[in-house]
């Protein structure tokens, strides 16, 4: 039961060679995916990059008047009277 045969070190020894050639394979491609994601330009691992097109934040101001947030470059008249922004 516990003897030695040709079969047994046979499969004992592509055992151990799988798992070592494994773990040799895996180390591999974990340093090729460290070498890609230095000569990517920097952006943390879990920021989504913006969609193509999309604009930055933009400042945004209290109307007086409607007390409505609107932007700071192109604001433009709420309709109400004495409203500061032209349209």
């Amino acid at each position: 039961m516990f003897g030695f045969s040709l079969t047994k070190l046979l499969f004992t020894a592509f055992a151990i060679a799988v798992v070592w050639y494994g773990f040799k394979w895996m180390g591999r491609v974990q340093e090729q995916r460290i070498q890609r994601a230095r000569a990517k330009p920097s952006q943390s691992p879990g920021a989504a990059s913006p969609p193509p097109g999309a604009e930055e934040a933009e400042e945004m101001i209290k109307c007086p008047v409607c007390e409505a947030y609107v932007t700071a470059r192109g604001a433009v008249s709420c309709g109400r009277e004495g409203c500061p922004y032209p349209g």
